[in-house]
C-alpha cells in the first residue's frame, strides 16, 4: 500500500498541474467516502481508492492499460497530421498522464489497439523478441487463390528485409477475404506481403493480439475499455 498527498494523486490521474489540482481540492470538487476533502496535504491510501470528481466516479490506477477498437481514418500518433489522433477517443485525463499507443495501426486499418502509460509494458509489448501473434482480417482487391496463400505461408521477400517474411497462418474466409496471423510486426507488413505476392490489400482489421480477442471485449468501433490483469495475461504467445 502507498499513501500520497491528494494533489499528487489527482496529478497522477491526469487532472492537470498540481496547482490546478489544489484548486479543485479547495473548491470541494473531490469527494471520498461521501465527504469532500479540502486539504491537499492530506495523505490518502491509494489502495482501492475511489473518488468522486465533478460528480463522476474515478477509480485510482497507478497505470492504465487500455484496449481500443480503432476506427478507420484515425491516426496512432500524439501529433496527428491528416486525421484525428486516437487520444481524441479517450478521456482528456489520459493525454495528461502520457498514455501512448502500443505499436501502430495505419490510419485506414481498424481493430484492436493497446494503449498505456506504463513504459515497461509498452516496451515489452512492442518488442519483436516476444513473438506475439496478431490476427488480421484482410480484404484483397483480387480473388484469393491457393497460390497466394502458399506464397504467404512460405514467405515473400520485402524491400529492406534481409530474409523472406512468412505468415504463421493464412486461411481463406471468402473470395476476397483472408485471415492472416503474423508475429513480426514489421511496417505495413500485411499490405506489403500481399503486394509482394501479387495482390493488393484494400481493407485491414486486427482482431486479436496474443490470446486476447476484440470480440471477447465487446467493443464497437471507437469504444475502449480498461484491461485487467487476467486480460493482460492473454497478451502472450499462445
Amino acid at each position: 500500500m502507498s499513501k500520497l498527498s491528494l494533489d499528487r494523486i489527482l496529478q497522477s490521474q491526469g487532472f492537470g498541474t498540481r496547482k490546478y489540482c489544489r484548486t479543485l481540492i479547495d473548491d470541494g470538487e473531490i469527494v471520498i467516502n461521501g465527504a469532500p476533502h479540502t486539504d491537499y496535504k492530506t495523505a490518502i491510501d491509494t489502495e482501492g481508492l475511489v473518488m468522486t470528481i465533478f460528480d463522476d466516479e474515478w477509480v485510482y490506477r497507478e497505470h492504465v492499460y487500455i484496449a481500443l477498437h480503432k476506427p478507420v481514418n484515425v491516426e496512432c500518433s500524439r501529433k496527428p497530421s491528416h486525421h484525428p489522433g486516437v487520444l481524441t477517443l479517450l478521456p482528456e485525463q489520459f493525454t495528461w498522464r502520457d498514455v501512448q499507443p502500443v505499436g501502430r495501426l495505419d490510419h485506414d486499418t481498424t481493430g484492436m489497439l493497446l494503449m498505456s502509460d506504463d513504459g515497461p509494458f509498452i516496451h515489452t509489448q512492442s518488442s519483436p523478441k516476444r513473438h506475439v501473434p496478431k490476427i488480421y482480417q484482410a480484404t484483397t482487391q483480387d480473388s484469393v487463390t491457393p497460390e497466394l496463400i502458399a506464397q504467404l505461408l512460405s514467405g515473400v521477400k520485402l524491400h529492406d528485409e534481409p530474409a523472406p517474411l512468412a505468415a504463421l497462418s493464412c486461411v481463406q474466409r471468402g473470395e476476397h477475404q483472408l485471415e492472416i496471423v503474423l508475429e513480426q510486426g514489421k511496417y505495413h507488413q500485411v499490405k506489403r506481403m500481399l503486394a509482394a505476392a501479387g495482390n493488393h490489400c484494400s481493407a485491414l482489421h486486427r482482431s486479436a493480439i496474443g490470446q486476447l480477442t476484440l470480440a471477447s471485449l465487446g467493443l464497437a468501433e471507437g469504444e475502449w475499455c480498461y484491461l485487467d490483469q487476467a486480460q493482460r495475461d492473454l497478451l502472450v504467445p499462445g
